[in-house]
């Protein structure tokens, strides 16, 4: 996802879980991991709704019932 714009913020955030966060995604900076966690945000709203949709279609039931047959 391109960025349109970026913009400083002055955040409080607790600084455990900005290091809990950066070992975790990798990331060299602060920076870095809050865009990178936001992003995941983002991610995994779009892969709730694939699957809402998915569940919705009634393709999860066909594939489980083929597989059991």
């Amino acid at each position: 996802m391109a960025a349109k714009g970026t913009v400083r913020k002055n955040l409080r955030l607790t600084q455990a879980k900005i290091d809990r966060a950066k070992r975790i995604l990798g990331t060299r900076t602060e920076t870095e991991t809050v865009e990178q966690a936001l992003d995941l945000v983002a991610f995994r709203e779009e892969v709730l709704q694939g699957l809402q949709r998915i569940a919705g279609s009634g393709a999860v039931r066909e594939v489980l019932h083929d597989e059991a047959t």
